[in-house]
Order: C-alpha cells, then sequence, then structure tokens
C-alpha cells in the first residue's frame, strides 16, 4: 500500500526533537522525502540519516538562510510539497508581562513568529510550482484560550501563527496551497519536561485542567500534523486544528 505522503517532498523546521522529530518520522514512515531543518546539528544530523532525508542547517529568523534552506532542499530532492513550520521555543523568562523584558519578548517573537512569515514567504511558491500543497504551521491551544500561567509572548506569538495562516489559507486556496494551523495542548516533550521539572506546583496546576488526564505525546501531535499534510485533509484550509485532549472545551474536568 503506498503512504499518504508517498512522492512529497516535506520541509520540517525545529526537525530535530520533540514534535518535529516525531514527525520526520512519521512522513517518512508514510513515504515522504524529508529535509530536517534546525541549529541543532548532530541531533539533526541524526534525524535526517534515521529517515533517509537531508539535514539543512537553517536559522528560521534569517531571510537569507530560509531562502537558503528552500533552495537546498528543492535542489536536493526536486521541489517541495509540504511545509511543517513548526520551530519555537517557551524560555524561562518569557512569563507575566509584568515581569517579561522587552528582549524576552523579542527573542520569543522572532522564533515563534517571524519565523513562520519567512517560511511561508519563501516556501509558498516552492508550493505554487508543484501546482499546490500543504502547510501547516504550528500555533498552539493558547491561541485560543486564556492561561492565568502566562508566558505573554509566546502566547501572542501563537495568536499571530493561527491569524496568518487563516489569512494565508483563504488568499492561496484556489492555488492549490492549503494552509493550517496546528494547536497542540501540552506535549511531553523535553521543553516541556525540564520547565516542569523546575516548577511541579505550575505542572500540576495545569494538569488538573485536563480532561484526559495526562499531556500529549509528541507523536499524537506528529499524527495531526500528517493529516493535515496529506490529500486526507484536501477539504481543509484555513483551521484552526486544536489537538488538545479536550482542554479548549472543558469547564469542569472529570475527577
Amino acid at each position: 500500500m503506498p503512504g499518504r505522503l508517498e512522492g512529497k517532498v516535506a520541509v520540517i523546521t525545529g526537525a530535530a526533537s520533540g514534535i518535529g522529530r516525531e514527525t520526520a518520522r512519521r512522513f517518512a514512515e508514510e513515504g515522504a522525502k524529508v529535509v530536517v531543518a534546525d541549529l541543532a546539528d548532530e541531533p539533526g544530523k541524526q534525524a535526517a540519516e534515521e529517515v533517509g532525508g537531508l539535514y539543512v542547517r537553517a536559522n528560521v529568523t534569517d531571510p537569507d538562510d530560509v531562502r537558503r534552506m528552500y533552495g537546498e532542499a528543492s535542489e536536493h530532492f526536486g521541489g517541495i510539497d509540504v511545509l511543517f513550520n513548526n520551530a519555537g521555543i517557551s524560555p524561562p523568562d518569557d512569563g507575566s508581562i509584568l515581569e517579561t523584558e522587552m528582549e524576552a519578548w523579542d527573542r520569543v517573537q522572532n522564533v515563534n513568529l517571524r519565523s513562520v512569515y519567512l517560511c511561508c514567504k519563501h516556501g509558498i511558491p516552492h508550493l505554487l510550482e508543484r501546482g499546490g500543497g500543504s502547510v501547516v504551521n504550528t500555533a498552539s491551544f493558547v491561541a485560543v484560550m486564556g492561561a492565568a500561567t502566562s508566558q505573554i509572548s509566546y502566547t501572542a506569538s501563537k495568536g499571530g501563527v493561527l491569524a496568518m495562516s487563516r489569512e494565508l489559507g483563504v488568499q492561496f486556496a484556489r492555488q492549490g496551497v492549503r494552509v493550517n494551523a496546528l494547536c497542540p495542548g501540552p506535549v511531553n516533550t523535553p521543553l516541556l519536561q525540564e520547565l516542569f521539572a523546575k516548577d511541579p506546583e505550575r505542572a500540576a496546576r495545569r494538569l488538573v485542567h485536563l480532561p484526559m488526564g495526562r499531556f500529549a505525546e509528541a507523536v499524537e501531535i506528529a499524527n495531526a500534523a500528517l493529516f493535515l499534510a496529506s490529500d486526507e485533509s484536501s477539504y481543509m484550509t484555513a483551521s484552526t486544528f486544536l489537538v488538545d485532549g479536550g482542554l479548549s472545551g472543558a469547564y469542569v474536568t472529570p475527577e
């Protein structure tokens, strides 16, 4: 049986670890040729080797690097069909608006929002050359909900990703390019584990709101990215695709 991404070329940013790496695995299992883009060279090369793909070192906040990343991907594989714009950060110095300094604000906006702008700006033309394709932008459940345990720049950046994805999805719909925002709930990644190991009380405060009583696993988010990247979601664009264990729909969670 052919895979759901057979013959497709996918560029995944932030693919050296977490959701990105799991998605690289899933895309490859479904027949895609995968470009692993990251700044972490060793794990990035390992991830690319594992899936028989191409590793490209790229700073996705830099326009020249982004153009080069897509150029190398297209030259190596003959074109691009899927963009998974997934790179992002959630640093500890991004907290309440009363405490978060401009430097932290700008750093998070650059990695989380500017990078998606650049990857769409320079990646979508490659999809148009192929007659269409799929763009999956990683937003977050915090783009549609408010949190009292704030990470103000992260939240604002993901809201920007969501709004931009909606607009691009509408703009390019008749040219065969679908653009959707993937909005995960809290995910059990090294980033989250590190954050909550330092503050177990904060972890418990967040976990209590999840109807399923657990955080998502990275592979569960990768499966959602696979669906959005594949033709199975051919009538979906400009959508807010929540994969959050029921979090955004909950008022009172089960005991």
